[in-house]
């Protein structure tokens, strides 16, 4: 009976993954093609609205991360979340007042930024911290699976149905989740250890002080490391589907999607590595592999202005973000093992990687305007470069113990 309940708790966090990943983007390009397109707004005021949508992301990342924390009722934070994003969706094709759709936006990216701590919460609280690995990896993949699924279904929609159809195709993904997360048995989470509690302490000891994370070096560390991370990464998309532009505005639109849907395959056997293979080969040599990507890519993409060179490079990020994306909660739970804080900390290094990417755009486009694109490109892999030279030498590797056996790194944990 035991193995039957884990069997279907195991397989509703794998729907959980996979139908809140276009859900947990939000609906980014897909919004700026509908008010272009149906309500022909200008561009200015389309940027105004997704990057309100960006603040009201970055500002409660780290109060979601708090609330994860401490709360018990995890399941319930994100069937709330999920029908808060799903009324934004449906809202939309009813409401064309810039205030309005400004206000949808931000309210669902703020219930949004419930997903990805609630969910790193309720895996470690029902594996603990040995299994937490692997389940990661397997949470990535199909939270990739269900990236590529989305965008060739909203392709498909939008292009039977028009822009619209979009929206309630995230709605409908929404919808799914809330009955995802409801097979996941109630008792089957240890709130003390999804918060990041050692599980031989778990219900002795209270959380640690806020202080920990502040001395934490290692932690404050990789937290640089993904702010640049995310600085060198964000803009390399946006600039590739401009040189398509450039060359063949026809093939443009088919060709970036192709780069997004691609990119998401390649992550998934990304994410799998990570999962079979972080708990026996280290997760920085496979966290650096994710890295030395990023430069790469950069001066790749000054080699060739071939649309179908741009393509083929654009699909590294595949790899490399596929690595990132599976190893970060899992260095984090590693640095914060036994504080209590995972998921605040989890909220917090994500709000600090998204300021990166936010400036990203914005760095990149100046650099574009005075030098030119390949100038954009080697400025962005200068950034990675710093990135990786600030992961080698400052941030340790986390897993403790013998190959395949995980064991709470206390020291690296208190930042000691």
């Amino acid at each position: 009976m035991s193995n039957q309940l884990d069997r279907r708790n195991n397989l509703s966090l794998d729907s959980l993954n996979f139908f809140l990943a276009d859900v947990r983007d939000g609906l980014g390009p897909y919004l700026a093609i509908y008010l272009l397109a149906v309500h022909h707004w200008d561009p200015a005021s389309i940027g105004v609205v997704m990057t309100i949508a960006g603040i009201a992301a970055l500002i409660t990342q780290t109060p979601a991360g708090a609330l994860v924390d401490g709360t018990r009722a995890k399941r319930a934070l994100i069937a709330i979340a999920a029908l808060l994003v799903t009324g934004s969706c449906l809202l939309l094709p009813f409401v064309t007042s810039f205030s309005l759709v400004a206000l949808t936006q931000a309210l669902s990216a703020a219930a949004a930024s419930i997903f990805a701590p609630a969910i790193c919460a309720i895996t470690l609280g029902m594996t603990g911290p040995r299994a937490f690995t692997r389940r990661t990896g397997r949470n990535e993949t199909f939270n990739h699976a269900g990236n590529a699924c989305a965008a060739l279904l909203a392709g498909l929609f939008a292009y039977l149905f028009g822009p619209v159809a979009v929206f309630y195709l995230m709605a409908a993904m929404a919808l799914a989740s809330v009955i995802a997360i409801h097979f996941v048995a109630a008792d089957a989470i240890d709130h003390d250890v999804a918060r990041g509690l050692d599980p031989a302490e778990a219900g002795q000891h209270q959380p640690s002080g806020w202080s920990v994370l502040l001395t934490n070096r290692p932690l404050l560390l990789f937290a640089i490391c993904c702010a640049l991370f995310h600085l060198a990464n964000a803009a390399m998309l946006p600039l590739v589907s401009q040189k398509l532009s450039l060359t063949n505005l026809q093939m443009a639109t088919p060709l970036t999607s192709a780069c997004i849907v691609a990119a998401q395959l390649v992550m998934v056997p990304a994410a799998m590595l990570v999962g079979a293979k972080a708990d026996v080969w280290g997760r920085k040599p496979l966290l650096l592999a994710g890295f030395l990507i990023l430069p790469l890519r950069g001066v790749l993409y000054t080699l060739s202005d071939d649309p179908y060179w741009l393509v083929a490079v654009q699909m590294l990020d595949g790899v490399g973000a596929g690595l990132f994306g599976a190893l970060f909660p899992i260095m984090v739970k590693d640095l914060t093992q036994g504080t209590g804080h995972f998921n605040i900390s989890l909220g917090a290094l994500t709000t600090v990687f998204g300021l990166g990417a936010a400036l990203s755009n914005g760095l990149a486009g100046f650099v574009v305007q005075g030098a030119g694109y390949s100038a954009a490109f080697l400025t962005l892999a200068g950034i990675a470069g710093v990135a990786v030279a600030v992961l080698w030498a400052g941030v340790p590797e986390t897993l403790r113990g013998e190959p395949g056996v995980e064991t709470a790194p206390t020291n690296v944990a208190l930042g000691r």
